[in-house]
């Protein structure tokens, strides 16, 4: 499988000192998280089940 640059966006909420992330290409791909290392997990596992779901939806409709 061939590696892809994804572009993170992050940005932290100063009412809760959280940081909320979006991965720019899947914009349906969201997460926030007390720390940034932890947001780039729960983002990778955000866009795994969008594909996830993309994937069966796409076995379906055939």
């Amino acid at each position: 499988m061939k590696a892809t640059d994804l572009t993170i966006l992050i940005q932290k909420d100063l009412e809760s000192s959280m940081y909320v992330g979006q991965i720019e290409e899947f914009p349906a791909a969201i997460s926030q998280c007390k720390t940034i290392d932890e947001l780039k997990i729960k983002l990778i596992d955000a866009l795994k089940l969008l594909l996830n779901i993309q994937k069966q939806q796409l076995m379906v409709d055939c």
